[in-house]
């Protein structure tokens, strides 16, 4: 009788147990005791505090760069007040000890002599004395007239010059160089050619016969040269 008394007990304690279950897993979440969720509210209100002041921090690092970057140096930065700069004492310009390359005999005189207060007189130079025009019209008449004279003479052409004193120039260096021209009279014809104005050099022999005898003498030397009448 004790023995059916006694698992009567335990099912029905099992029961018990197993009804208790059932009521826990059907519990309705808004049925719920509001403390259940206090744990968490504060876990999450830690955390929300942890990331404020994380980001708190940054921004404070943030405005503290970028202070430093336009602040930073201040101190070393001349500020304008207005003032003037005081001059050295020492000259502003002078002359180089060695100051190399060409120079030429007064250069810089007196630019450094009125960089130091000094003052220099202008000079005016010296030109050449100029010809007098009545002489030199005379001159030019009389090369004039021995030209016209020469002209009835033939005339070995050894060459043609742009200018007067070109002509006379390269006479001298033929007469040097070539003996069979030491004994000949020369004559410059200014005449107009493709190039412009030229000064024709000319050897001058009385016929045509001895210009072009006088002529081929100085080919065969290598020289060029033209009977011209």
């Amino acid at each position: 009788m004790s023995t059916a008394g006694g698992n009567w007990g335990s099912s029905r304690d099992a029961q018990d147990r197993a009804f208790d279950l059932e009521i826990e897993e059907d519990r309705l979440p808004w049925l719920a005791s509001p403390d259940d969720d206090s744990d968490r509210r504060e876990v999450d209100t830690a955390r929300v505090v942890a990331f404020s002041l994380s980001g708190l921090f940054l921004l404070l690092l943030i405005i503290g760069g970028l202070w430093w970057v336009f602040h930073g140096d201040s101190e070393d930065t001349i500020q304008p007040d207005g003032s003037t700069i005081a001059a050295p004492e020492t000259p502003y310009k002078t002359r180089p000890e060695n100051p190399g390359g060409m120079t030429f005999e007064g250069t810089g005189d007196t630019s450094f002599a009125v960089a130091e207060g000094q003052s220099r007189e202008g000079r005016i130079a010296e030109l050449p004395d100029v010809p007098d025009p009545a002489d030199a019209a005379s001159g030019d008449a009389s090369d004039s007239k021995s030209d016209q004279a020469e002209m009835s003479d033939v005339g070995v052409q050894v060459g043609a010059y742009t200018s007067r004193e070109d002509a006379r120039q390269g006479w001298s260096e033929l007469h040097r160089r070539y003996p069979v021209l030491h004994d000949v009279k020369h004559r410059i014809v200014e005449g107009q050619a493709d190039i412009g104005r030229v000064y024709r050099l000319q050897a001058v022999r009385a016929s045509r016969k001895e210009a072009r005898l006088l002529c081929r003498e100085l080919q065969a030397l290598g020289a060029a040269c033209q009977v011209k009448r």
